[in-house]
């Protein structure tokens, strides 16, 4: 199959920018609600829809998941009747998180509904670095195309951070935040990229889901810096619920908030999407905690100071 002749439908932003890196971009016949970059993809017909509403307060959002998770049932649908319209030749989804993406399970089920066309189904479980690296690579090669110089690419600049960082003595406990309430440490590749921008992580298991976070621990841990990175809010929305955070009466023990160490991130745009923009997402992460060695200029864009 020529990359003309393909038909794909990412049901996963990070998905998306997998295949556009692949420079198929033109080749995208549909995406998930989520998928919003590159830019032009967003005129693409939407496959899915969520069953909670983003817009709720954090706690609400939390309480709303849980709920749907433990009465099995799933956080996102497919549009089943988009997807027979668009007869995609390749359905690109995830078997890594279901709070994160439809899963894999209902994209089976809605395929297995189309009558118009047979997809391949790709499904993505990336917990590492690694694991992103072989995903690209997998994607490719089921694509049909090269997946080499971009590969390259993305190596050569996570390698150009850690040789910058190796040599560097007692780097700075870092505790990265997923969620704001209830508090959530952040797992999967973060702690990698933390250790790799010249941080310490604390909480949070490298290649495992995110941990629910004690205040308790947080205060007896008192990490040097703390980065808050919800996952899918932008940076105003992250911005919002930091200066919730900051009503908490533990908040102001932390020596983290004494000495101006809070940092915002558009998690939705960069930490949360485990493809192409995880570099921009350590890249981020070496220009805080190490601005006398890195400035790769997301500042104002990628990150702020609170």
């Amino acid at each position: 199959m020529t990359s003309s002749n393909l038909r794909i439908v990412s049901l996963l932003p990070s998905a998306t920018e997998i295949v556009a890196a692949l420079g198929l971009t033109d080749a995208i016949v549909g995406r998930s609600h989520e998928c919003d970059y590159p830019l032009e993809i967003k005129d693409k017909p939407v496959c899915t829809e969520a069953q909670i509403n983003s817009d709720k307060p954090s706690a609400q959002i939390d309480a709303d998941v849980l709920d749907l998770v433990q009465k099995a049932l799933s956080i996102y649908q497919v549009k089943t009747d988009v997807l027979e319209q668009l007869q995609p030749t390749h359905i690109v989804t995830q078997d890594q998180c279901d709070v994160c993406a439809v899963n894999f399970d209902i994209v089976e089920k809605a395929v297995a509904e189309l009558t118009q066309s047979n997809p391949k189904v790709i499904s993505l479980q990336p917990n590492l670095l690694s694991e992103v690296w072989a995903d690209i690579e997998r994607v490719a090669a089921m694509l049909g195309v090269a997946s080499e110089a971009l590969l390259r690419q993305l190596q050569s600049r996570v390698e150009a951070c850690r040789q910058k960082t190796q040599e560097l003595v007692n780097p700075p406990t870092v505790t990265c935040l997923e969620w704001t309430d209830p508090l959530m440490a952040t797992g999967n590749w973060i702690p990698e990229l933390v250790e790799l921008a010249g941080g310490k992580p604390l909480f949070g298991v490298l290649g495992k889901h995110s941990p629910y976070l004690a205040w308790d621990n947080l205060v007896k841990a008192d990490p040097e810096v703390i980065i808050v990175m919800p996952c899918g809010f932008d940076l105003e929305r992250t911005r919002q619920e930091t200066q919730q955070l900051a009503q908490r009466p533990e908040w102001s023990t932390l020596q983290a908030v004494s000495n101006g160490k809070i940092y915002l991130t558009d998690g939705n745009a960069y930490f949360n999407r485990p493809g192409p923009r995880l570099v921009d997402s350590l890249e981020i992460l070496a220009e805080i905690l190490h601005p006398e060695l890195f400035n790769f200029g997301y500042q104002g864009t990628g990150w702020e100071r609170f």
